[in-house]
């Protein structure tokens, strides 16, 4: 853990939570309060022992009677779900950095890519590199905290069948306790990112397959495909999978992920762009003129997004990847009220 973040800022995340405004119920001995009736030290259940309890919650005269382990349960110490879901799609490995899959002689652009031109930024700029940074800061912080965490990365190939087939590639979890921080960084180590992710599709899958209701956190660019419908192409969208997750009983916060090329495109002239996803070409012309349109559209996407998002009771957090990682949790974060 200490070679992904240093010791000084692993000690950060460990005074850090994850907050879920409403509180609910959870099934295992945890930080948090539940809904459910009783005080801090009224005894509800037991449970079977898992990997990462805290030891002094094990009931050693039944461990001494039966020689199995057992974890008392507590009515308001119950953990709480954190579901953190990757957008794995082809646009998240985009931007300079040695962990793109983009190779020597070509570079992408906001999900095209522009041929002749090689990235030279920095690491933390391709954006594959930073969200899984970002997820295994908020892992760790939900681990430490003695939350209940499922790690997903959402990837959906467009489909000929209508409506298109979700797959959700395998997950990290359900796990709990700080003993499974190296095993989330080994996974998210060897995730990629490519093809195509419908969202809505995604994100409907997960919220009737994907376990309890609890927090869930999407990390994505929210660029949507186009898939066919009928006779007519319409955009996936991520709007009613975001309405699926709420209509579950989730919590919702959406961190939405762009590099600086994508903000501001250091691009001019007649260019050929291909769809860095689906390999679709576009012949394009950018002077001064389409230089501030697409400032327009971008800001005006962005400002519908948190608009969606507001109308949902969703928390909405854009990152671009030259932010300094630090900033984003400890201070973005944190006024966000992801995290406190």
């Amino acid at each position: 853990m200490s070679t992904l973040f240093d010791l000084s800022f692993l000690r950060k995340l460990e005074r850090l939570s994850l907050v879920a405004s409403r509180i609910r119920a959870g099934q295992s001995v945890g930080e948090r309060r539940s809904t459910k009736r009783g005080t801090s030290v009224e005894f509800a259940d037991y449970r079977d022992y898992t990997r990462g309890d805290d030891l002094r919650r094990v009931d050693w005269n039944i461990y001494a009677r039966l020689e199995r382990a057992f974890v008392k349960l507590f009515e308001e110490e119950e953990d709480l779900a954190v579901h953190l879901l990757l957008d794995g799609s082809g646009s998240m490995d985009w931007g300079a950095g040695d962990q793109g899959s983009g190779g020597a002689g070509e570079r992408r652009r906001g999900g095209d890519r522009e041929t002749g031109r090689q990235g030279d930024k920095g690491r933390d700029e391709n954006k594959w590199v930073y969200v899984r940074r970002l997820a295994a800061a908020l892992g760790y912080v939900a681990l430490v905290s003695g939350d209940r965490l499922t790690v997903a990365n959402l990837q959906s190939p467009i489909s000929n069948l209508q409506p298109p087939i979700s797959n959700l590639q395998p997950q990290f979890g359900p796990v709990r306790g700080r003993g499974h921080a190296l095993r989330l960084l080994e996974w998210l180590a060897g995730l990629k990112a490519e093809g195509t992710t419908d969202l809505n599709a995604g994100l409907r899958a997960y919220a009737i397959s994907g376990g309890r209701p609890g927090l869930v956190l999407l990390i994505s660019d929210l660029f949507s495909p186009m898939y066919s419908e009928g006779s007519e192409a319409a955009p996936a969208g991520y709007i009613e999978g975001l309405t699926s997750l709420a209509a579950r009983g989730h919590e919702v916060a959406v961190i939405h992920v762009l590099a600086p090329d994508e903000v501001e495109p250091p691009l001019g002239g007649d260019l050929r762009l291909l769809d860095v996803e689906t390999g679709e070409p576009q012949e394009v012309t950018i002077d001064a003129r389409v230089r501030a349109l697409y400032r327009r559209r971008l800001a005006a996407w962005r400002d519908e997004i948190q608009a969606t998002c507001r109308a949902r009771d969703v928390r909405y957090v854009p990152v671009e990847t030259d932010t300094p990682f630090d900033r984003v949790i400890l201070y973005d974060l944190r006024r966000s009220g992801v995290v406190r």
